[in-house]
């Protein structure tokens, strides 16, 4: 989903880009990685390759880690072999939710989830590349993979009436595409370390779900986390403070809403 629209974005500036599929890479594995950074030199590498599945993520923590946390130390090696940068993507489930205003770069991690273990294994193994940059980010949708948003429309399209949609986690929604931009933006500037980027600006998912179904004549009604339990915990408030970002590029997060009706036109 993410890697396909930043390819989009860097070859509409005209970038070399290099995109190799997970039937072009295995990233777990060490040769493999190794040989393909000496053979196309990158000055770039973006992680785009995760373990995405949250839930199943609390039965499958070692596959789990070793795509979202062991690659990413092999990349890390093959980037600084290359003197190249790497980006690493990570998310906001790398944080517990117990705050009540948006997380900065510096604060504590405390993951709730295996998923969120895994990705902060990632980000403590990106941190071994000499010129990293560790981008957080959050809630993605996007045309070229399952998100939220399509799960919804499903939901809409089955005559799923009223929709059930937890009430009480707090986010900010990101439209891959403005991710992708972000990122550019962000290996541009040759930033280091840890940054956060989500588009602006924050709801729930029922606000988020609400939106979607705008329009459809479907009832969506709010209900809280504990009446709708799934195998992996998420955090109740996990708004990312995209302070960093702005300070770095001088350009405001763009809006999840404005990404939801770009979504809808393309993806009928």
């Amino acid at each position: 989903m993410l890697g396909t629209d930043l390819q989009d974005e860097l070859a509409a500036r005209d970038e070399s880009v290099v995109a190799l599929s997970r039937a072009d890479l295995d990233v777990t594995d060490s040769r493999l990685v190794n040989a393909a950074v000496r053979e196309h030199a990158p000055d770039v590498i973006v992680n785009c390759a995760a373990y995405t599945k949250v839930d199943l993520a609390e039965q499958e923590e070692a596959a789990a880690n070793a795509i979202n946390g062991s690659a990413v130390e092999l990349l890390a090696a093959a980037a600084n072999e290359a003197g190249a940068r790497l980006i690493q993507v990570s998310t906001d489930f790398v944080f517990d939710g117990s705050k009540s205003s948006p997380y900065e770069v510096n604060d504590p991690t405390n993951p709730l989830s295996a998923y969120g273990r895994s990705k902060l294994l990632g980000e403590i193994a990106a941190a071994h590349a000499e010129k990293h940059c560790i981008v957080r980010t959050s809630w993605l949708f996007g045309v070229h993979g399952p998100n939220f948003v399509e799960a919804i429309r499903n939901q809409i399209r089955k005559g799923t009436s009223p929709l059930r949609v937890v009430s009480d986690q707090r986010g900010r929604p990101t439209y891959t595409p403005h991710l992708a931009r972000a990122i550019v933006r962000l290996a541009t500037q040759e930033a280091q370390g840890v940054v956060h980027y989500a588009d602006t600006d924050e709801c729930s998912w029922f606000d988020f779900a609400r939106a979607i179904a705008d329009g459809s004549g479907t009832e969506v009604v709010p209900v809280s986390t504990e009446e709708f339990p799934r195998p992996a915990k998420r955090p109740a408030y996990s708004v990312l403070s995209t302070e960093r970002y702005e300070r770095l590029t001088g350009v405001t997060p763009e809006r999840w809403r404005e990404g939801l009706a770009d979504y809808l036109s393309r993806r009928t």
